[in-house]
Order: structure tokens, then sequence, then C-alpha cells
């Protein structure tokens, strides 16, 4: 066991306070990382606002990188000094979804999450919460070696530590997910980090348009250089009018990437009949949808969800790595600002503003 800093979530609604805990040795199949570089996202502030409950206290942050420093015993495809990368959704390999090819929905999860002890505890021995079995704003964390991915040396860890989360999840949604064909028509409700990457999914999927929405004239300005062809202001004017405007009838595919009922049911009216919506975006726990029966029924429209990339992790990232190797997929571009560990707090107040895609924590300084 190690004493370590970390980022500990201990009221709903209030900062994230900095204090020092202790980190479990590793099991068996555990991996400890030293973690370099953390994203900030979304998801996170559900927890620290209070839309998505959880235990308190809690060390949230997901979107993770760093160095292996020590390994269990059953671990053999790691060793101490490897650069890795999370692959947030362990999957046991054996269960109908991971055979399949949908470890991001692995049936055992919980039974190959479990441990004897908790991870993290305070100094005084009394338990942590981790978010996801992760809690990725800690200096030190535990993690399955199937969580990990060994990353290129020539794939800087800032950047990298995208591919655990916003990457994966708005690419994987574009191939995996929806499975978006060449030629074809789409949409992004929501241009931050998650939207920003189904855009360039997008671009490397062949769309032959991709119409970015948004609020703010800053991430639609930001959209363009990931690959949108057509930008709309989400609230200036008519959204389905001007979609339809624009492409001359609606989408082939739409993606939500902002989490809201109001939202889903837009991404499914601006596809044309025989269209796929897929929700991306993290919804306030209670969300419920309601859309027209009609659109299922008489324009067989499709919705879906989509979560963590709907595929397979480990091999995904790899792929999506070489991809930033060939200059393909741009991640340097995405981090628009890195902040050291003090300073958590002002990265999610910066992650308001418009011209911010992804913040990334320092924890090393």
């Amino acid at each position: 066991m190690i004493d370590t800093q970390a980022a500990v979530l201990t009221a709903v609604g209030e900062p994230l306070a900095l204090t020092v805990i202790r980190v479990d040795d590793p099991e068996p199949h555990e991996v400890r990382v030293a973690v370099t570089n953390v994203g900030l996202c979304h998801s996170d502030l559900h927890y620290m606002t209070g839309t998505v409950p959880t235990e308190l206290p809690v060390v949230v942050g997901h979107e993770v990188a760093g160095v292996v420093e020590a390994v269990g015993s059953q671990v053999s495809g790691l060793r101490p000094g490897d650069r890795v990368v999370g692959a947030l959704t362990p999957s046991c390999g054996r269960c109908t979804n991971c055979e399949a090819g949908r470890s991001t929905q692995c049936q055992r999860l919980g039974e190959i999450r479990r441990r004897p002890r908790p991870a993290f505890q305070t100094t005084d021995g009394e338990p942590i919460e981790r978010l996801g079995d992760i809690g990725a704003f800690s200096r030190h964390v535990l993690m399955r070696e199937n969580s990990l991915v060994r990353l290129p040396d020539d794939v800087p860890l800032h950047v990298g530590c995208l591919l655990a989360c916003c990457v994966i999840t708005g690419v994987g949604a574009v191939f995996r997910g929806a499975r978006v064909r060449p030629g074809s028509t789409v949409a992004v409700i929501g241009c931050g980090g998650v939207g920003s990457a189904i855009i360039q999914g997008a671009r490397l999927a062949g769309a032959s348009a991709i119409v970015a929405i948004d609020l703010d004239d800053d991430r639609l300005k930001a959209a363009r250089g990931y690959g949108a062809t057509h930008v709309v202001n989400g609230g200036d004017e008519d959204l389905v009018a001007e979609l339809h405007r624009q492409l001359g009838g609606g989408a082939d595919y739409a993606f939500e990437a902002v989490g809201s009922a109001r939202t889903a049911a837009t991404a499914l009216a601006l596809v044309r009949p025989t269209g796929t919506a897929c929700l991306v975006g993290i919804a306030p726990g209670g969300t419920e949808l309601s859309v027209p029966a009609s659109d299922f029924f008489f324009e067989e429209k499709r919705l879906i969800g989509s979560y963590m990339g709907s595929g397979q992790a480990r091999h995904d990232i790899l792929q999506l790595a070489r991809l930033y190797q060939q200059g393909r997929l741009l991640l340097d571009e995405m981090v628009t600002r890195v902040v050291p560990f003090g300073e958590i707090n002002e990265g999610f107040e910066a992650m308001k503003s418009g011209d911010v895609t992804r913040v990334v924590v320092d924890l090393q300084s």
C-alpha cells in the first residue's frame, strides 16, 4: 500500500479537494499505474453536480494515461515502465457479448471488478469510492491488465489519454455503433470532445456531408477543422428545416453528444426515413425519452445507443493510435489546454468556454 495525492469529491456541488489517500497493492490481475495525464470529461461533471448519483467520498476521473509502476502476480502482458492508456470497460472475453465483439457490454462486469479490499482508502482506513473502478484523479490508480493498452512511444501521453474515452466513444459510435456508410450524410449535435471525435469518425468513414450543430460559434468554427462540411447554430433557427435546406433532405445518420431528452428527440427528427439516430451523450439519471411512434412504423427510422465505442476497446484504441501516427486522427488539436494537478477545479471551470475542446490535467506537475 502506498500514499499518494488525489482530488476527492466529498460533497456534491463542491470543488474537488486535493488530499492524501492510500492505494492498495495490486491484486494478481491488477496493475498499479503512475498517472501522468487525465482528460476532463462532462461525465465527471454529472457526478460532481449530482445529476448522476454516486457514493461519497469518491475519486472521479477516467480518461487516463500513465506509466506502469507495479504488476500483480498473474500479469503477463505489461511490465513496469510501459506507457499505457485506459480501456475503460474491462471484459471477461468469454461471455456472449464479448465473444460477439461487444466487450463494452460484458455480462460479467460486476464479477470481474470485484476485489477483496477497497482500492482507495483514507489515511484513517475508511474506503473511498472510485468512478468506474478507476478514480483517475489520483497520482496512482489500480486497473485490471485487460483494462489497459500499451501506447506507442510516439503518441504523447497528454494526447493519448483522449483515446481512453472521448475519442474511442465518438469514433466508435460512427464505425461500431451506427456503422456509417461511405458517401452518407451525418449530423452531429454537440461539438465538445465527444462530438469532435464523432465528426472525425464521420470524416474517416467517408461521409459526403457532415453537419456540426452547437449553440457556440467557437465550437462550430473548431468543428470545421475536424471535418465538418456544414455548421448550424442550434439556437438561431429552425434546426430541422435548416438541415433539410443544407442537405436537401434529412441526414442518413444523426449523433447526439449532449445527453438530454430534447436533443435526443431532435436527433431522431433530423434523420430521413430509414435513417439512424445514435445517442452517445450520457443523460442525467431519470431522463426519459418521448418520441413519435410513427417515426418507426411508417418511416422505419432507427434509434440506437452507443456506449464507449460499442466494440472491442483494447483493439480499437490501438487502431486509433495508428491513425494518429499517420496524421489522419487529430488529437493534438483537441487538447486546448493542459493544467497542473493543483488547478483541476479551474480546469473544470474552463470547460464551460466554447473555445475549449478538451482540458487535460498533468498529474505530475
